[in-house]
């Protein structure tokens, strides 16, 4: 496939995934999900180890493409919902899937379903000048792309219900106070310093962070019992793979493991 909406690129085990419509602040249609949807679907079968998730321009991604372009025509706008399903929704599911980590770098507006796949990142770490925005009770519509799931669980129901139904942006230093983001740097610092953390992270025991990634997620819904079950499985997995038979023996020889992400 030919990405015309998004940059993708994997090298040094690092995947990534840049939305590039900067007219359009990064708006998304359904060609951009199509074409994310193909790209992240490559991230697991050429065996990157962490994706980084970036927008080029002034906003990370100003969530959907309103216009009658964007939405496939004027009929599109019949069934709201329809989008969700086709589109935006696949694609939520595919980063919360991926086998490695997901680092997202967040410039300016991350709006709509923009600032669910923002959030949606396991390190998300924000410019100065970004700020998180649930818009749609501005437009008569409802939060999507996971939102009223996940909202309430990072930043409690009082605020998540306040961000959506008021519409007002969250400024990155009250969305890092909130705990809905993990760091806050200089608009400047915003690419290298993610850069950095991707590659600490594609550095890491790959295995190990993605049964992370399915525990955490497990966690969230599931009884104590349960989670200590399912900590059992994760960790007889992990146990077996050449990278932690590497973290012992670099602990014991004192010296830093070299992780394969096997």
């Amino acid at each position: 496939m030919t990405y015309d909406h998004i940059a993708f690129a994997i090298a040094d085990g690092i995947a990534t995934l840049t939305i590039d419509r900067p007219k359009k602040l990064n708006a998304l249609s359904q060609q951009s999900l199509d074409e994310m949807m193909h790209a992240l679907d490559r991230v697991a079968d050429e065996g990157a180890r962490v994706l980084l998730m970036s927008g080029n321009g002034r906003a990370f991604c100003s969530g959907a493409d309103l216009s009658a372009e964007g939405r496939g025509g004027a009929d599109a706008a019949r069934d709201m919902g329809a989008g969700l399903e086709s589109g935006f929704n696949p694609v939520l599911e595919r980063l919360v899937r991926l086998p490695c980590p997901l680092v997202t770098a967040v410039n300016g507006a991350a709006a709509g379903g923009g600032c669910g796949y923002a959030l949606a990142g396991d390190i998300v770490i924000a410019g100065r000048s970004a700020y998180f925005l649930q818009p749609f009770a501005n437009i008569g519509l409802v939060p999507d792309v996971g939102a009223t799931w996940l909202l309430p669980r990072l930043a409690g129901k009082a605020r998540a219900t306040a961000m959506m139904m008021l519409g007002d942006p969250v400024p990155a230093d009250l969305a890092l106070e909130w705990g809905l983001i993990y760091q806050v740097v200089e608009d400047a610092a915003l690419m290298d310093t993610a850069r950095a953390m991707a590659a600490r992270l594609a550095a890491g025991p790959t295995v190990a962070y993605g049964l992370m990634r399915q525990g955490i997620a497990m966690a969230m819904n599931q009884s104590l019992t349960d989670t200590l079950r399912m900590e059992r499985i994760h960790q007889r997995e992990a146990g077996r793979t050449a990278d932690h038979a590497e973290g012992v023996a670099a602990f014991l020889e004192k010296r830093k493991p070299v992780f394969r992400g096997a």
